[in-house]
């Protein structure tokens, strides 16, 4: 006898509404049995254990903030989760890192720090990109996350890119076992950018990690080496390397 899906909840819109109380893997894996169509479900509850678990099953986590009253200046804001599933999902394996011969150059003259200025990182990813999705929520509990494990095999990290000491490019994203999945970043400088990411998969690889979660597909990635994963693949792939951990 065929075992019953696990029983999903469904908004009036169709989006699927993930609950506290829910096994986050048995989400996805019924996501993937019923070939749910969007990237995006949704979720209320910013308790941190319940960030976590949806992390550590593969969703990237973003979110978005609602008024109840728009047109009042002094109306109540709230910001939902929006845990996400890509449809493509951007990877890139170490062994498959593309650095082109105009960047080698500026490679030694940077130096990577990993998780030295988390704060002041996003804070920076912040102003450049604004909190369309990254809202006080969603960084309160990254704050929190960071504080509760420290030293755990789930917890938000940040890579920086320094020149002569002076903070140059950076991002933060979440670790988890031996993935690690990007979230934001930034750079002040032509190819600092560039230089950030490829010191930082250099890393990556040196502490043992699996791969590298690059989240949606661009065309930088690409040209680093990434390739893209549908989403049965990429499970697959997430839970082995966060088992790994």
């Amino acid at each position: 006898m065929r075992q019953k899906s696990y029983p999903l909840c469904y908004t009036r819109s169709g989006m699927i509404f993930i609950r506290p109380e829910d096994d986050c893997d048995a989400v996805v894996d019924a996501m993937l049995e019923t070939e749910y169509s969007e990237e995006f479900c949704v979720a209320q509850d910013w308790d941190p254990d319940f960030i976590a678990r949806l992390m550590g099953a593969g969703f990237l986590i973003m979110s978005d903030s609602f008024y109840d009253d728009p047109q009042n200046g002094n109306s109540q804001r709230w910001d939902v989760v929006l845990p996400k599933l890509h449809l493509v999902r951007s990877v890139l394996f170490f062994s498959a890192l593309h650095v082109k011969r105009s960047i080698k150059p500026f490679l030694g003259r940077y130096e990577l720090r990993f998780d030295s200025d988390f704060d002041l990182i996003v804070q920076k990813c912040l102003s450049v990109h604004g909190d369309g999705w990254l809202t006080p929520s969603l960084l309160e509990v990254l704050s929190i996350l960071r504080k509760q494990n420290p030293a755990g095999s789930l917890r938000p990290v940040s890579f920086g890119l320094y020149r002569e000491g002076t903070l140059i490019a950076g991002e933060f994203g979440v670790l988890c076992g031996r993935v690690y999945t990007s979230y934001s970043g930034y750079k002040e400088e032509n190819n600092a950018g560039t230089v950030q990411m490829i010191l930082m998969i250099r890393w990556l690889e040196k502490a043992g990690m699996t791969f590298l979660d690059f989240g949606m597909p661009l065309d930088y990635k690409s040209d680093l080496g990434a390739q893209n994963l549908n989403p049965r693949e990429f499970v697959a792939l997430f839970r082995s390397g966060r088992r790994a951990g």
